[in-house]
């Protein structure tokens, strides 16, 4: 059962209290991911609301990716990603399982010398030559997250070759790698990210730093990553 408690006389909005509502309800998990919503004549007599009022409530959340209309179907609430926190996956192969094509928009792809960070992590001399790819990574033409790689340069083939996926562009050359460690926070999506992403300025974002090895140990790639918020919860499994 839906519930839309309301305050006609408190300060805040009546489109915000619903909004919130909405949000909590589906953040609880009671309006279940891929779900449609009451229709707005259903909205308008749970809640006592104006159809203007609840166009509006609806419009802030689709504005925020938690749901989505469907042209002559209704609104839904967006489906979610889960990225296993203890499952090392390439974008492109996380992708294709879920049934989506990968894509990605080509921010950078050069050649460069590491800096002394980047040349510590990797353990390689800062005289030695990487490979700087920059990407936003596209999932079913969405876009999804935007990816900063440093990979020693040796371990990749002709980085023009380097298509949709980077661990595939590896593997060509025995170096994909397979174990790692890598570090989740939360953050907001800078104005330049937001643009990228098709997201609100101050958006969420899971900022995800990688660092991966061969089975011989050797380092393979430092990526910094920005995953959208609104699409992605970590999961691990706890024994």
């Amino acid at each position: 059962m839906i519930e839309f408690p309301t305050n006609k006389d408190a300060s805040t909005p009546l489109y915000i209290q619903i909004a919130n509502n909405l949000r909590r309800q589906i953040n609880q998990g009671r309006i279940a991911t891929g779900e449609a919503l009451p229709s707005e004549r259903d909205l308008c007599e749970l809640t006592g609301a104006s159809r203007v009022t609840i166009r509006k409530a609806v419009d802030q959340l689709i504005e925020e990716k938690l749901l989505f209309r469907k042209q002559g179907s209704g609104t839904f609430v967006s489906k979610r990603i889960e990225m296993p926190g203890a499952y090392l996956n390439g974008f492109s192969d996380d992708a294709r399982s879920r049934g989506q094509e990968p894509g990605c928009i080509w921010l950078m792809r050069s050649y460069a010398n590491p800096t002394s960070e980047e040349a510590a992590v990797l353990n390689v001399p800062t005289a030695s030559k990487v490979a700087r790819l920059g990407r936003v990574r596209l999932s079913g033409g969405e876009p999804l997250a935007i990816e900063h790689a440093v990979v020693v340069a040796s371990l990749l083939p002709p980085i023009d070759d380097i298509s949709d996926s980077l661990y595939g562009a590896l593997e060509e050359k025995g170096n994909r790698p397979v174990k790692g460690r890598q570090k989740v926070r939360a953050s907001l999506a800078t104005p330049t990210e937001a643009g990228l992403l098709s997201i609100s300025e101050n958006s969420e974002v899971l900022r995800i730093e990688r660092v991966t090895q061969r089975a011989d140990g050797a380092v393979v790639e430092f990526t910094r990553s920005a995953y959208r918020g609104d699409r992605y919860d970590v999961v691990t499994e706890l024994r």
